[in-house]
């Protein structure tokens, strides 16, 4: 899966989060069990943390180094095994 990929696909779980407060909250309590139950499997050497924005805090995601995941990691990822990280409450 390439990063382009990886990246629709959290875009697509942090929508659900905006229209699903459940989904949110599941989200937030256990983040690898929750994307995992969409389709989303993560290599055991990634974890996630799920950050939330508020009016009085803004937390910025820089990307990792293209070189931080290796091939075999990003083919773990895609076709049904599925990840990179993500989004916590604060």
């Amino acid at each position: 899966m390439s990063q382009k990929d990886l990246s629709t696909e959290i875009n697509q779980i942090i929508a659900k989060c905006g229209t699903d407060k459940h989904f949110k909250q599941k989200l937030r309590a256990d983040p690898a069990a929750t994307l995992k139950a969409e389709g989303v499997i993560l290599p055991d050497s990634v974890s996630v943390t799920v950050l939330e924005n508020t009016d009085k805090r803004l937390h910025l995601v820089i990307p990792a180094d293209p070189t931080e995941l290796s091939d075999a990691d990003l083919d773990q990822v895609s076709g049904g095994d599925s990840i990179d990280d993500g989004v916590e409450g604060g």
